[in-house]
């Protein structure tokens, strides 16, 4: 097993780790929430212990899928089991609307029949108590993300951070009701959380969605032009065609890249093999190239400074740094 392997072995182990403990602290911040309703009968801390629920089921999921996206490439699945990852992420954001719908319908049935609140201090320290785990959690899982490339635990991570700032909320609702003696702050805040995690929820779905649908990756595609324009491969004359997505915590890239034509083709694969290893070692610690060979044209003469050359048609110029836009285009016409 190469360091590379052993790197990404290391980075699925700890992905599957970090939705463990996901799972784990979340159990355990439901049960915070829902003792403090049982104390306060509060209706907006009954709208963060009912996202909390979301949290566990999210979570459960999230591990599933981790489980599964660890699992290496094999015949019925070439590029792997990744793409999982975007279905959980896809399955919390619904999950969470689902949530907000039944927050705000709470909400509501609480403000028209009214309430009666008690213990507000008790379950004042309560949330904080939650909010400072939330915190916690979700910069650990953020942080794990980052760094395996988990579109799943970034998912959980951001849901869970976004859950810190509803019941901070839910706790300036208690403070609010507790200052004021107005206990009619109390489904409003509840409401105001609902509205919040639609938003959230909603926008976790369309983000996985389009991942699922291989949707451009414009940082991605920034990160490998400027990894292109730094490599020195004598011999790439440039490179076309570009599409690169990701797939859990791999990247994979395909590319034209342009090399002298009267080359023979056993130097033209060995400048492509080299320009593979290149940009892997730029990229993520899983990056999977399928480089195709294409002859110069004419076209290239400007800006190849390739030499000795039979068949120069114009003097070379200058070999600017490639953008996106033109390593994702078509080559130009001959």
């Amino acid at each position: 097993m190469t360091s590379m392997d052993t790197e990404a072995a290391l980075d699925r182990a700890e992905r599957l780790r970090a939705g463990l403990v996901s799972l784990a602290v979340s159990v355990l911040l439901l049960a915070v929430k829902f003792l403090g309703y049982r104390w306060t009968r509060s209706a907006a801390v009954l709208s963060d212990a009912l996202e909390s629920i979301v949290n566990v089921a999210a979570a459960l999921f999230a591990v599933t899928s981790l489980a599964i996206a660890t699992r290496p490439a094999d015949s019925n699945h070439p590029y792997g089991h990744g793409k999982v990852e975007f279905l959980s992420s896809a399955f919390e954001g619904g999950l969470i609307a689902f949530a907000a719908l039944l927050i705000v319908y709470q909400a509501g049935e609480t403000l028209l029949s009214g309430s009666e609140l008690r213990a507000l201090d008790a379950g004042l320290a309560l949330m904080a108590v939650a909010a400072v785990g939330n915190a916690l959690l979700g910069a650990y899982l953020l942080r794990v993300g980052r760094r395996a490339r988990s579109p799943a635990l970034e998912a959980d991570a951001q849901h869970v951070l976004g859950d810190v700032w509803t019941t901070v909320g839910v706790c300036a609702g208690l403070a609010l009701v507790w200052a004021t003696g107005i206990e009619s702050i109390d489904p409003l805040v509840a409401a105001l959380v609902g509205l919040h995690l639609a938003v959230v929820g909603f926008g976790l779905v369309r983000q996985s969605i389009g991942a699922l649908l291989d949707e451009t990756d414009p940082a991605l595609l920034r990160k490998l032009a400027d990894a292109i324009a730094a490599i020195e491969v004598p011999g790439v004359i440039a490179v076309h065609r570009l599409r690169a997505i990701r797939v859990g915590g791999a990247v994979h890239v395909d590319a034209h890249v342009v090399v002298p034509r009267f080359w023979q083709v056993s130097a033209g694969h060995e400048v492509a093999l080299r320009f593979e290893e290149e940009v892997a070692r730029r990229l993520e610690r899983e990056a999977e190239l399928e480089i195709h060979i294409d002859p110069c044209t004419s076209a290239y003469c400007a800006g190849c400074s390739v030499e000795p050359c039979p068949v120069r048609a114009h003097p070379f110029v200058r070999a600017p740094a490639p953008t996106v836009a033109e390593l994702t285009a078509d080559p130009p016409p001959s």
